[in-house]
């Protein structure tokens, strides 16, 4: 049922009622009159009884003629009489069967019947009984009754009257308004807007969205007034607006006021206040909607924000911008579109200016003037989103440009053009895909094998010299696993290798591989994990080099090494053996040659004993010779015993050792380092070295000078004299073995042999640098 409804619904009742009230009048005057009339009766009776008479007739007139039901009863509830309207509302005829009245009340209300029943005969009037009861149909009605007692002479109760009312659709309308009125109350108190009634500024009543926005419960509010909660500095204003709503030029107005929140902060509400009048127009009290917009007034600040960010990127975006409003009047621009298009005004001043005419305008810029315009034509007839559409200018820049169509709603608003100079990027392009041509050729033609496989090892790419090292052609390759075609011995150092791939590591080794042919090939192989534009791993890529050829000659290498490990063990188990066996009989001679001394001394004479005694020296050159051998043949990595060495305590305990003359100083010209080296070796080196130069000195005063030099990876020396010197004929002759200066008899050629193949196995170098009669210096580096 609807609002019209329910209005003329009241409207018909409130006619009854006044009609009814109207009968309950006439009846009540008409009963009052009977009650003084049967009073009278007690002082005359006959001419009461004459007046009864007259009274009784002009009472069955206004009984017959009242609207409403109206019944007589007894004591009992027992029906004495009714009129026409009352046997139709009930269904019922007393003058055709008895009718009991309690009988017709519905069960609920028997009890309220009863004690109303008892207030009857003791007041001797009921006024406004309601209660349901069921008529001859069954239906139910609602009904409410007025009655009063009837009296006989002695001035007891012997019947009531009572006018009944049906009432039934006015309960349904107040059931309805109830209903409508309970629906009310909870969207009021539901609702997400805080509701406010106030009188002369007085709270009446709120409801709990606005105790929450406030704080304050219901009780403390309806205690307050609208200025109790109101921030001062607004306040005029709702005075003002409100003292035009008590004058009656508003109906309602809208403003947007702070309120005191019971924390101390302050609320920040739209208010919409509408005026409640009465029938005649007098304003009765106010109705106020209160809406938080402290998040809304947040957004609105949070948007201008992003707006103002958005304007400021956009002014300094490397990319031109051109929006166009619905009837493509400028609505935004930037400097990078003036700079593009050589538009030699500020972006601001070109905002509401009209683009109809601008691909006209502008054609000349483009190489290919009439495809711009038609171009331009067809994208805004079509209001279709277009991206990188590429534009040749005449001054050879690129442009790409896109096409972006705004609608809200459905409704089309304009559209936005973008504009970016991809002339470096377009040439970069060109290079790189000439580039990327160039190197493709390179890999399909060089001597490497180049294969590239997805993380699940499904051979992807290859080029030719994979294929002619494989023997599978690229057909049989490609879309295949690897691991299927490609028949890998050591097949685990492969996965292991895949694994690295997948978390991005890159490395080289080498595999042993079935060629078609059945044959094994050799293959070095440098892997490394291929990437997509995201650096996410996607495969790897592999380098292959068949290096079969070098590893038979690394094995043959190795033969031939071990082959010379055994010659040199051999050979210096014979140099050994030869040392032994040659200075037996030389230790055999020099004794017979002491003893022919000692024996025939007194007979041999000068040239004799001259004889014997170049015998001795020869003897003692060839020991010396044999020992040179020895120590040589030994010198080798094997032997090496590296430890700390003091080289300063080494040349000191030469210099004790071997024979110095008188007039040669040996002199060490700065600190001697301490270095990691085989101490044998590094002594002989020395004392080799220190002997040559005391051994060559001439002069009266000679000199031998040590140095060292700090060179990073290598300690150089040096050792220096003020000898004889050494022809330069002789500078590189004099470091082979067997190798001596001159005609010098005691030397073996031996000991320079030994220094320089003790420097070679320190990873050094030695040189000289000598003059004749200048005296020599023999350079010469150990490795740290």
């Amino acid at each position: 049922m609807d609002s019209k409804e329910v209005v003329l619904l009241k409207k018909a009742l409130e006619r009854q009622k006044k009609a009814r009230q109207q009968a309950e009048r006439i009846l009540e005057e008409k009963s009052k009159e009977l009650y003084d009339v049967t009073h009278h009766l007690k002082q005359a009776n006959s001419k009461l009884e004459n007046l009864l008479s007259e009274k009784a007739s002009e009472m069955d007139g206004v009984f017959i003629n009242i609207i409403d039901p109206y019944v007589v009863m007894d004591l009992e509830f027992n029906v004495i009489n009714m009129n026409a309207s009352a046997k139709d509302f009930l269904g019922y005829d007393h003058s055709l069967e008895p009718i009991n009245l309690s009988k017709l009340v519905h069960p609920d209300y028997v009890q309220y019947t009863v004690e109303s029943f008892k207030s009857l005969l003791e007041v001797g009037t009921l006024k406004n009984y309601r209660a349901k009861i069921q008529v001859k149909d069954q239906s139910e009605k609602w009904v409410q009754i007025n009655s009063s007692l009837i009296y006989d002479k002695a001035h007891k109760p012997i019947a009531a009257q009572g006018i009944i009312r049906d009432i039934t659709r006015e309960m349904e309308i107040n059931e309805l308004l109830g209903e409508q009125r309970k629906q009310l109350d909870i969207i009021v108190e539901n609702s997400p807007l805080g509701i406010v009634l106030a009188d002369k500024g007085k709270i009446i009543k709120t409801n709990t969205t606005f105790s929450e926005l406030l704080g304050y419960d219901s009780d403390e509010l309806n205690t307050m007034s609208i200025r109790d909660i109101s921030v001062p500095d607004n306040d005029d204003d709702t005075q003002k607006m409100m003292e035009r709503m008590n004058r009656g030029d508003l109906d309602k107005f809208v403003i947007i006021k702070k309120y005191c929140k019971k924390d101390g902060s302050v609320l920040l509400a739209k208010t919409s206040v509408s005026a409640v009048k009465d029938s005649h127009g007098n304003m009765e009290y106010q109705v106020a909607l209160i809406e938080d917009i402290s998040k809304e007034i947040e957004a609105e600040e949070q948007l201008r924000a992003s707006e103002n960010r958005l304007s400021t990127l956009i002014a300094n975006l490397q990319t031109g911008v051109l929006l166009e409003d619905e009837n493509r009047k400028i609505a935004l621009t930037n400097q990078m579109f003036c700079s593009l298009f050589k538009i030699p005004v500020a972006p601001e001043s070109l905002k509401g200016a009209d683009c109809s005419d601008a691909a006209e305008q502008n054609k000349i810029y483009f190489k290919d003037q009439k495809g711009f315009v038609s171009r331009i034509e067809t994208i805004l007839k079509q209001r279709k989103l277009v991206l990188s559409d590429e534009l040749e200018m005449v001054d050879g820049r690129i442009l790409e440009r896109d096409y972006i169509p705004i609608s809200n709603n459905g409704i089309y608003k304009g559209h936005l053009w973008t504009y970016q100079d991809v002339t470096l990027r377009k040439n970069f392009k060109k290079n790189l895909e000439a580039e990327k041509e160039k190197y493709s050729n390179i890999i399909a033609n060089m001597n490497l094998g180049l294969i590239e496989v997805d993380n699940n090892g499904i051979i992807q790419l290859t080029n030719q010299s994979f294929s002619k090292m494989s023997g599978f052609a690229e057909e049989e390759l490609l879309g295949r696993p690897a691991t299927d075609i490609l028949k890998v011995r050591n097949r685990e150092v492969v996965e292991e290798r895949t694994n690295k791939r997948l978390k991005g590591i890159s490395d080289s080794y080498e595999i042993e591989v079935q060629h078609k042919n059945g044959s094994t090939r050799h293959w070095l192989i440098s892997g490394a994990p291929r990437y997509d534009d995201a650096k996410n791993v996607i495969g790897s890529i592999g380098i292959h080099l068949d290096i079969t050829n070098q590893k038979q000659l690394e094995l043959q290498k190795e033969r031939l090494l071990q082959e010379l490990e055994k010659s040199n063990q051999g050979l210096q188990e014979y140099a050994h053996i030869v040392s032994h066996d040659l200075k037996s009989p030389l230790r055999s001679i020099s004794a017979l040659s002491s003893w022919l001394t000692e024996d025939y001394h007194d007979i041999l004479d000068d040239n004799g004993k001259f004889n014997l005694q170049q015998i001795q020296e020869k003897i003692e050159g060839m020991d010396n010779l044999i020992d040179g051998i020895l120590k040589y043949s030994s010198i080798n990595s094997d032997t090496l015993d590296t430890t700390a060495v003091d080289l300063t305590i080494v040349v000191q305990e030469i210099r004790e050792i071997i024979f110095v003359p008188d007039n040669v100083n040996v002199i060490i010209m700065n600190p001697l380092p301490m270095i990691t080296a085989d101490k044998t070796q590094i002594h002989q080196l020395f004392q080799n070295l220190i002997s040559n130069a005391v051994v060559n000195i001439e002069e009266e005063e000679g000199l031998v000078e040590i140095r060292s030099v700090d060179k990073k990876t290598h300690w150089e020396f040096s050792i220096k004299d003020n000898g004889v010197g050494i022809p330069k004929e002789y500078h590189e002759k004099i470091f082979k073995i067997f190798q001596s200066i001159g005609n010098e008899e005691r030397s073996t050629g031996i000991g320079l042999s030994i220094v320089k193949k003790i420097i070679d196995l320190h990873e050094g170098k030695i040189w000289l640098e000598s003059e004749v009669g200048q005296g020599t210096t023999f350079y010469f580096t150990l490795k740290k």
